[in-house]
């Protein structure tokens, strides 16, 4: 994962190592950089970012006789991209998923995205996850449009061994999910996950759509999934979602094919939100969740 991210991080690391770190010998190896992290789907705002807070942390810095100047590159370097990938919102999931079942109220997840991201997948690995974790958890087939939408998902919960509530295609998504959250406190149900239909983001009549499903049930928490394959694509679709209907967190999918890594970087920077897990693998298990110190760890290796 992230060859050609963590092969162009090395190279700065390399370059700026030899060099007097002074800005005008600093400028044009960060230029190059920026090109190379672009190359890699960082987003242009944040390539810049980072390379504006390089250059301001290694102007003058003097490096003393037995200091290791490669290390100093590299600790400031590691500072620069976890304070990019730094949010506000932190989430526990399992705890907060207890807090809301102490009040006898099921934990209410919307997943949403555009089609292909692998949502549908997504959400039965989540499933999966909490049901590791000892939570009981039922599905919401609130994509009554997109043919064999509800097969999809009806196969995945047989797999899984959980319950799955839908209605007819073509009826009203928001009640889907209205009536799997009634099921899931009549059945003292821990989680509800619900699928909606994939959109485009720029779709208005669909987000609109999205909007009122969030309106009816109010959810804790608003799920995007993203593939990571889909580089600066991924970042305008993280905008567009959080703009038009409020996200509180993403899902990386398809992160083990993922050789350039910058969509991890950015999409937490365009958002502000946090990534909650992401995906390496075609099975229920292939979930991790996200560490942004291990996934700065693993890129500066």
């Amino acid at each position: 994962m992230f060859e050609k991210l963590r092969s162009g991080l090395k190279g700065l690391v390399n370059k700026v190592t030899i060099t007097e770190l002074k800005a005008e010998n600093l400028r044009p190896i960060l230029s190059e950089f920026k090109i190379s992290l672009a190359e890699n789907d960082v987003a242009l705002p944040v390539a810049e970012r980072i390379c504006d807070e390089m250059e301001k942390r290694l102007n003058g810095v003097q490096v003393k006789r037995l200091e290791d100047r490669r290390k100093i590159v590299e600790k400031n370097l590691r500072e620069v991209l976890l304070e990019t990938m730094l949010t506000n919102d932190k989430i526990d999931l399992l705890g907060t998923v207890e807090e809301k079942n102490k009040k006898d109220e099921p934990f209410v997840i919307v997943f949403v995205g555009i089609n292909g991201t692998g949502k549908t997948t997504t959400i039965a690995k989540v499933a999966r996850f909490l049901n590791k974790k000892g939570r009981s958890v039922v599905l919401a087939c609130s994509d009554t449009y997109r043919a064999g939408s509800i097969e999809q998902l009806e196969e995945h919960a047989k797999r899984l061994g959980i319950r799955m509530i839908t209605h007819k295609y073509g009826a009203d998504p928001a009640a889907v999910a209205y009536d799997t959250i009634n099921h899931a406190k009549a059945h003292g149900i821990n989680v509800v996950l619900i699928d909606t239909a994939g959109r485009m983001q720029t779709n208005r009549n669909l987000m609109n759509e999205l909007a009122k499903i969030k309106r009816v049930i109010n959810p804790d928490l608003t799920i995007l999934t993203v593939d990571s394959l889909t580089g600066n694509d991924a970042v305008m679709q993280a905008e567009e979602f959080h703009k038009s209907v409020g996200i509180d967190a993403t899902i990386l999918t398809k992160v083990d094919a993922d050789v350039k890594g910058g969509s991890a970087l950015s999409v937490t920077y365009v958002t502000q939100k946090p990534i909650l897990f992401i995906g390496t693998g075609q099975t229920y298990d292939d979930l991790e969740e996200f560490d942004p110190d291990r996934f700065v760890q693993m890129i500066l290796k």
